[in-house]
């Protein structure tokens, strides 16, 4: 008979009004790997928050290997045998991956840290789970995947027995993910217990025993993995059918929109942007994949001018815009769904029609004269928030309060609705449910058909493969790869974004 590890029971969490989760029970089997699905807003992230000691529920009681837990914080979690990963990783860069793991926990060798001894203990629980890393590396040198190593190896290190990953693959190649699922594996075949928060339904089918899935609060449905489909987990999830596959005609391409020529950004031996050069054409999608890190966020920042580039030049619609600053590119024609979509692409503290209007409040009907119009611009940011599905109070309601994929929705309606002929859109569906997802992507193809140059940078290569029309690898600051989308494929540009060159890849 299956042992219970975990069970929340009849969980509630109030935020004002809102009613994040309303009496969730959960129960998670010693040894299994169980995903928690549900739309943006559904209440998974503030549900892991509970159990992981972070938020204390309003109601209801948390078990663990069946006698009640009470955590004040996230200390008293970890002290109970539970770790977690978060998506954005808890490192320190300047340090050494050792002094990362034991941190806080060091062997001592009288008053004093005995670094043999914490370095061997490092080493010796990397080769037990399969997790290598090198432990004298500096960890602001090392990828990605190597840093998720990391974040796992400082959970076991303190003796984890019960592991929430949340959104762990989102920053990982196709290689780096496959490795995950195997070190997965081996943890649950221990006897280790995982939570696994994502949005990515064919993780789900390929690596989880159970979902449970969470719809505006509450639990809607329970599956074994094996016994169910995705289209059963997203009608769950959404309550309606949603397509699982990105409908689009071939690509009519007209001129260049968007040109980057040989653009550099930072000095040096390796500067962040190295030379690259780019275009993207009226009526099509280029998609940028590359692993975090590799130069994307510094080329898109000069694209836009957000940074200034040591040389080179960038061109929208034929005009030289090297010189100018950001509002000069956007009355140009950019409009730019920014990755970092609190601190760069909103205003928290301002209300969702005051977001909604930035770029707008010189021209009607957001504008009257020298004066904004209050009425024209609530209603113009209600037919977005109707379009679009944002869940919120009101347009009148600050988006400090909304979860990551709502803001999400709140840029990308903003920007969409500028009509600019290039959109760059970067990590446009990070943290977005499917149907969300689904919305999103066709809104981008609408916009390519439109005759909109549309530069998509995105982690996620399922989606650069289903919405460009032509692939770019970016690694170490230079365009290793400019390929049609009909001759790219998952492992192809795996490679590349580890830094095969094409030829080797191909």
């Amino acid at each position: 008979m299956p042992v219970l590890e975990l069970e929340a029971k009849g969980v509630v969490k109030r935020y004002g009004a809102l009613l994040a989760n309303d009496h969730v029970d959960l129960a998670v089997e010693r040894g299994e790997i169980h995903a928690v699905m549900g739309e943006n807003g559904a209440g998974k992230s503030t549900l892991m928050s509970i159990l992981y000691g972070l938020q204390q529920p309003d109601e209801g009681r948390i078990l663990l290997r069946g006698a009640e837990a009470h955590f004040r914080s996230a200390l008293d979690a970890i002290a109970a045998g539970m770790g977690m990963v978060h998506q954005a990783f808890k490192l320190f860069n300047s340090l050494s991956v050792w002094e990362n793991i034991v941190y806080a926990r060091e062997p001592k060798s009288g008053p004093f840290i005995d670094r043999r001894a914490a370095r061997r203990r490092v080493a010796d629980l990397a080769r037990r789970h399969r997790l290598a890393v090198d432990p004298d590396a500096s960890v602001g040198a090392l990828s990605v995947g190597v840093r998720q190593r990391i974040e796992i190896l400082k959970a076991l290190y303190r003796e984890a027995t019960i592991l929430i990953l949340d959104e762990p693959t989102a920053v990982l190649t196709p290689q780096e993910r496959d490795g995950l699922f195997d070190v997965m594996r081996h943890l649950a075949a221990e006897g280790r217990t995982i939570l696994f928060v994502t949005h990515k339904l064919h993780e789900v089918m390929a690596i989880t025993d159970r979902v449970t899935v969470l719809r505006d609060g509450r639990v809607v449905e329970r599956l074994q993995t094996k016994e169910t489909s995705p289209r059963e987990i997203i009608r769950a999830m959404t309550g309606r059918s949603v397509s699982l596959s990105v409908e689009k005609g071939p690509a009519q391409v007209g001129a260049p929109l968007l040109e980057a020529i040989d653009l550099t950004v930072g000095r040096g031996a390796k500067p962040a942007v190295d030379k690259a050069s780019l275009a993207v054409r009226a009526g099509e999608i280029v998609g940028l994949a590359g692993v975090a890190g590799n130069g994307q966020s510094e080329l898109v920042e000069a694209l836009v001018g957000l940074r200034i580039a040591d040389s080179g030049g960038v061109r929208v619609a034929g005009k030289d815009v090297t010189e100018a600053g950001v509002a000069e590119r956007r009355a140009a024609g950019i409009a730019y769904v920014p990755e970092d979509r609190a601190l760069v692409g909103s205003a928290l503290a301002a209300s969702a029609a005051d977001n909604l209007a930035m770029g707008f409040q010189r021209a009607p009907p957001v504008a009257r004269g020298f004066l904004i119009d209050p009425a024209a611009t609530a209603a113009r940011a209600r037919a977005l928030i109707a379009k679009f599905g944002v869940k919120i109070e009101s347009e009148r309601a600050a988006v400090g309060s909304l979860s990551g994929g709502n803001l999400q929705k709140v840029v990308v309606a903003r920007e969409l609705a500028h009509e600019a002929p290039v959109l760059i859109a970067e990590q446009p569906t990070r943290g977005l449910d499917v149907g969300a997802t689904e919305f999103i992507h066709r809104q981008l193809i609408a916009e390519r058909d439109k005759g909109r140059a549309v530069l998509l940078i995105s982690a996620e290569l399922s989606e650069i493969l289903a919405l460009s029309d032509r692939i770019l690898v970016m690694y170490e600051g230079r365009i290793l790869a400019d390929m049609p989308q009909a001759e790219a494929n998952e492992e192809t540009l795996g490679l590349l974004m580890a830094g095969r060159t094409q030829a080797a890849a191909a």
